[in-house]
């Protein structure tokens, strides 16, 4: 027998159809119904609500193999495939993360193509393989932030099964992975659960209505969040959890969704002994997220950072315009590179209003912030999803690289950054809907246009040519160009790996120096010293040492240090 549950609380009858056969259902307390029936491994199964003739999928479907529109599939994880009884899992302190989108990382996109390329993500230095959402959306392709099935995951990239094949894969390489979820917005195409229960609010946020997590009936909304974050956790063997865009959950309850989260979280590691790590993405610049409980906070174990991004990118490539005009300065830089934040209750010219907090650095270790270059949303949300490598020079990516794996915080790379894919990475859709496909096309238009873009650069995010625009190009990695970038970032992580100063979470520990005319930083890291030459001519600088590795060769002397532009060297003092 299968049990069949579903949460609707105002509804006067609920049935399940299963392989065409309808079962009546019984009412239980809060609003759920139940029923139990025969069905095998991928019997065909969906819910009718009162006499609407449609069969929904269930909420909580484990797999929809037919798309979202369509009757979700009995599905049980087989346990006898897991190999990784012996994985003790892996802090965030000292982890290297590689964010990746399953349907552009190989020609294939699916999870199994993935995992062949694994082994070179090992012998590049990365320990934690982040994956940008896999749960259910509409269409064949997609960046996975309009998932409306949460529990289910999408068919294309090899479903459930493949998924578990991956983490297990990984996991047998040592690698922990990392999982994107998203918990502000349902998608809009597909969502049928406001049609089984007040899931959401009349409030909106960027991307659609918010999720009901204080209203009334949100108990059970929370716990199908909660279950949800679990179900990763648990059932597949993540190891941690990318929580996309937190500042758009609205909750005004006294224990907000993202502490009750970090304590259910914390229950399960205990349970399943090995770490779980919670990272949120937010632009509040806010440390409440990251800080203990016993301290105040909410006890997520780490954030993205986008201060720094901001402050490096704009150092080295001049770019100044949109939410980058109050970066761009090397004393930005040398600010966020040893406090964290650099709006931190300051002025926000772009918001145009005071933002951000400091961070307690004696309490929170800089290993809660995560680093990186770039990410899908500094790439992808470029009107025409061009990356760095497009508009640098080879030595102002590698600056850029050894900025972020020589800091404090925990670094993380974006599909490709590696050996300077020319590949983009553009924002595709694949809705099935006309309505929204056109509407979804002309809003993107519409936004840029507002940039100065002309509509016809903006590419259709509708048009398969886009998606398959940017997926990697792996023979890149052939060329004597790409070579060099990628050998320089495996050595910088093999040093990150190598060296005890590159790894020390905490900002006291950390001083920078800089010429804001002559264009050069120096980042002291113990015995360790990142000397950066962001100019477009040489130059001197006034610290010398033994050089571990460098971009160009550095000329020293006995007390100064010449660089050639564009150019940085790691310099040891013995």
């Amino acid at each position: 027998m299968t049990l069949f549950e579903v949460w609707a609380p105002r509804v006067e009858r609920v049935r399940v159809d299963v392989d065409g056969v309808v079962h009546p259902m019984g009412r239980l307390g809060g609003g759920w119904w139940r029923a139990e029936v025969v069905a095998a491994d991928g019997a065909r199964y969906g819910f009718l609500l009162d006499d609407d003739p449609k069969v929904l999928p269930d909420p909580r479907s484990a797999r929809q193999p037919d798309g979202v529109h369509e009757r979700s599939a009995v599905h049980r994880l087989d346990r006898s495939v897991w190999t990784d009884s012996g994985w003790t899992g892996r802090e965030l302190a000292g982890a290297v993360f590689y964010e990746m989108h399953v349907g552009t990382f190989t020609p294939e996109g699916t999870f199994d193509s993935a995992i062949e390329r694994l082994d070179y993500l090992v012998d590049l230095g990365v320990t934690v393989v982040e994956l940008m959402p896999v749960n259910a959306f509409d269409g064949s392709h997609n960046w996975g932030y309009d998932g409306v099935l949460w529990y289910a995951v999408h068919e294309p990239y090899g479903g459930p099964d493949g998924l578990q094949r991956f983490v297990d894969a990984c996991h047998a390489r040592g690698l922990a992975v990392a999982l994107d979820v998203v918990y502000n917005h349902l998608g809009p195409s597909g969502n049928y659960l406001p049609r089984f229960a007040p899931y959401l609010t009349e409030g909106r946020n960027t991307w659609g209505q918010s999720l009901n997590l204080d209203g009334p009936d949100s108990d059970e909304v929370r716990r199908h969040i909660i279950g949800n974050a679990l179900r990763w956790l648990r059932d597949f063997h993540i190891d941690a959890l990318r929580i996309d865009a937190v500042h758009a959950l609205v909750d005004r309850t006294a224990n907000h969704i993202l502490a009750e989260l970090a304590t259910e979280t914390t229950r399960l590691a205990a349970h399943v002994r090995r770490p779980l790590t919670l990272i949120a993405e937010s632009d509040l610049n806010d440390p409440k997220l990251i800080t203990p409980r016993a301290a105040g906070g909410y006890g997520l174990t780490g954030q993205w950072n986008d201060d720094l991004h901001h402050a490096i990118h704009t150092a080295v490539s001049g770019e100044r315009q949109g939410y980058y005009a109050d970066f761009g300065s090397l004393r930005c830089l040398a600010h966020t590179l040893t406090h964290g934040f650099f709006h931190a209750a300051t002025f926000s010219s772009f918001r145009a209003r005071t933002h951000g907090r400091p961070i307690d650095t004696a309490v929170i270790p800089a290993s809660s912030l995560l680093a990186y270059t770039c990410n899908h949303d500094q790439i992808g949300n470029r009107a025409i999803g061009d990356r760095p490598s497009a508009n640098l020079t080879d030595g102002q990516l590698a600056i850029k690289a050894a900025l972020v794996l020589c800091s404090p915080y925990t670094p993380m790379l974006f599909m490709g950054e590696e050996w300077g894919a020319n590949t983009p990475f553009l924002f595709f859709t694949s809705h099935t809907d006309p309505v929204i496909a056109a509407a979804t096309a002309d809003g993107r238009k519409a936004e840029f246009a507002e940039h100065g873009w002309s509509t016809d650069e903006v590419p259709n995010p509708q048009d398969p040519e886009t998606f398959l625009r940017s997926k990697l190009n792996w023979a890149e990695l052939e060329e004597s160009r790409h070579i060099r970038l990628h050998s320089c970032y495996r050595k910088l992580l093999a040093l990150r790996r190598e060296r005890p100063e590159l790894t020390d979470p905490w900002l006291t520990h950390i001083s920078v120096d800089y010429d804001e005319n002559a264009r050069w930083i120096v980042v002291h890291r113990g015995e360790l010293k990142l000397v950066c030459n962001l100019s477009e001519d040489q130059v001197t600088v006034p610290v010398t040492g033994f050089s571990l590795l460098s971009w160009e060769p550095p000329t020293s002397g006995p007390s100064a240090t010449t660089l050639p532009a564009h150019s940085f060297a790691l310099l040891a003092d013995h």
